[in-house]
């Protein structure tokens, strides 16, 4: 499950099969869209209930990346939560998992939309976070431009990547790339996804980005071939 390499401002990472991104040089593993708590939240609002196990399978999976990379520092690229109720409504159990998965290393939660304000859990809370050329946000920003000396990881739009094969319809989760932005697929469990197709990606990538689809191993697509 090695992933595949890219180079975004001059820095190579690896995405995972899992949507996880690799900055080997950097020691850091950045994760977007956890989105613990989703069936909590949803239940607590009275919509459609979904079996309560999403927080575990996705702190299971996260803990296999921390546990295969080693990391000396996990970024959560916001909506780590589903809400800022959901996080305070968390398990000892879970709190505790979180509390031994960050021990050693530094933890930053990066701020979302669905997550706005500081949590109580361990790591530092931050509107956006910078290593060297590379700014972690949740949501894309237009204005980064073409500087070839700037890139950007985000996340926030679920991407997915839908393909036809002899008749068939495929949505696979995938990562979009190009040489100054990536962003992320969703790495919680029970998220949704918005088509990489769609115009909202239209003035954030450009012309030559590729769509990695995710699975047992991660496939690269050009986004203008996708469908």
């Amino acid at each position: 499950m090695s992933g595949i390499e890219i180079t975004c401002a001059g820095q190579h990472f690896t995405v995972r099969p899992s949507g996880a991104l690799h900055w080997p040089a950097e020691g850091a593993l950045v994760v977007g869209d956890l989105h613990l708590g989703r069936a909590e939240r949803l239940a607590r609002e009275g919509a459609s209930l979904l079996p309560p196990y999403e927080t575990l399978d996705t702190l299971n999976r996260l803990e296999e990346e921390i546990a295969a990379l080693g990391p000396r520092v996990v970024i959560c690229l916001g909506d780590s939560f589903d809400d800022l109720k959901a996080a305070d409504a968390m398990s000892h159990d879970l709190v505790l998992r979180i509390e031994r998965l960050s021990a050693g290393r530094r933890w930053i939660w990066v701020a979302g939309n669905h997550d706005p304000g500081p949590v109580d859990l361990p790591g530092s809370h931050l509107a956006e976070h910078r290593i060297g050329p590379i700014v972690f946000r949740h949501i894309a920003e237009e204005t980064l431009g073409a500087n070839a000396a700037l890139g950007e990881v985000s996340a926030h739009y679920h991407p997915k990547a839908l393909l036809f094969r002899r008749g068939h319809r495929i949505s696979r989760r995938c990562c979009l790339v190009d040489a100054h932005r990536v962003i992320l697929s969703a790495f919680g469990t029970y998220t949704g996804g918005l088509d990489a197709r769609d115009p909202a990606f239209d003035g954030l990538m450009n012309g030559s980005s590729v769509a990695l689809l995710l699975g047992p191993r991660v496939t690269p697509v050009r986004r203008d071939r996708l469908g």
